[in-house]
């Protein structure tokens, strides 16, 4: 409606008073309202995300661009392990939210005064605008209503891998700590460490993930097929995580089970790079935003039915090992679909 400029704004802000909200409540369900107010903001940021990509590299370069700007939710989680302990320790809970919020909300004004599309940006050479728009033009077309979108079939060929993969981050991001205890007897001094390692690699793997199409089309492979290689490269370096089953409660498990988990969350990091720019492979720059955003709903729902699963299988069985094979199975399943 109002374009990524504007667009992006009102999502950062909303995101960012509710994350400032949280330090105002006094109760359960006042919690629960600023987390919801939060997840709607949040909601905005990965379509909103997907489609400045869209507007400002072509269509080799995407994935790459994807994974550098995606790597920065990884950075943002390994400096707020670093950062909230201190600021709660001296300012109090309340400041955690404050400080994250004002921060996030800082972004806005760069964003204005910094971000316009293209065709538009002063500085901008006419060379790299060609650069930009190097790929067939667009047809002019209207706007396909949001409802029409799910009559594609390219539209759940990204909405079903997005419902079937994202959980699985999910289940790495939460998770993991509660693995680590269980199986090793971990405090929470001693998770630091396991944890740091494992989302950074993952950040290593969102860059270069997002890079190996453009090495596949050096190669003489088409910008699809390209992205299918690395598509199926990745969902092939995530297999090995099942055997984290097998590792022994000791020094060396515990050190294996960070290398099997740091190879699964960097080649998780790498699909999902290229599986978002798929939207843009498939889809007019118009519909971008639209479809990331019910590819991206897709994987909420599958996110909070996964934690479900993963509750129950846990207090059922007491074991990991089923969701470690689902985790080692999944990405494959889901580039055949």
């Amino acid at each position: 409606r109002v374009g990524t400029r504007i667009g992006y704004m009102v999502i950062m802000a909303f995101w960012s008073l509710s994350a400032m909200s949280h330090a105002l409540v006094n109760s359960v369900l006042q919690l629960g309202i600023a987390r919801s107010l939060l997840g709607i903001g949040e909601s905005g940021n990965f379509p909103a995300a997907n489609k400045t990509n869209a507007e400002w590299f072509p269509q080799k370069e995407r994935s790459f661009s994807f994974g550098i700007f995606n790597c920065g939710a990884n950075i943002g989680v390994i400096l707020a392990t670093i950062l909230v302990p201190i600021a709660v320790h001296n300012f109090g809970w309340h400041s955690a939210f404050l400080i994250t919020g004002f921060l996030s909300a800082s972004w806005i004004l760069l964003w204005f005064l910094k971000y316009h599309k293209p065709a538009e940006h002063k500085a901008l050479s006419s060379a790299e605008l060609d650069y930009i728009n190097q790929d067939p033009p667009e047809k002019p077309a209207p706007s396909t209503p949001w409802i029409k979108l799910f009559g594609f079939r390219q539209t759940w060929a990204y909405t079903l891998p997005k419902f079937l993969t994202d959980p699985i981050w999910y289940f790495y991001l939460y998770w993991l700590p509660g693995y680590f205890s269980d199986k090793f007897h971990l405090s929470l001094v001693g998770l630091g460490l396991p944890i740091l390692i494992v989302y950074n690699a993952s950040a290593v793997g969102s860059i270069y993930g997002g890079y190996l199409p453009a090495s596949f089309i050096r190669l003489g492979l088409t910008p699809q097929r390209a992205r299918l290689a690395a598509m199926l490269l990745c969902a092939t370096l995530v297999v090995p995580v099942f055997m984290i089953n097998t590792l022994q409660a000791d020094n060396f498990g515990k050190w294996a089970a960070v290398g099997l988990l740091s190879l699964a969350a960097a080649a998780h990091q790498g699909w999902s790079a290229n599986l978002f720019t798929t939207a843009s492979d498939m889809f007019p720059r118009s519909a971008v935003g639209s479809v990331t955003g019910i590819g991206t709903m897709a994987g909420a729902v599958g996110g909070f039915l996964f934690a479900k699963l993963v509750g129950h299988l846990l207090q059922i069985t007491g074991s990991y090992s089923i969701l470690f094979i689902t985790a080692a199975s999944v990405y494959l399943i889901s580039l055949l679909i």
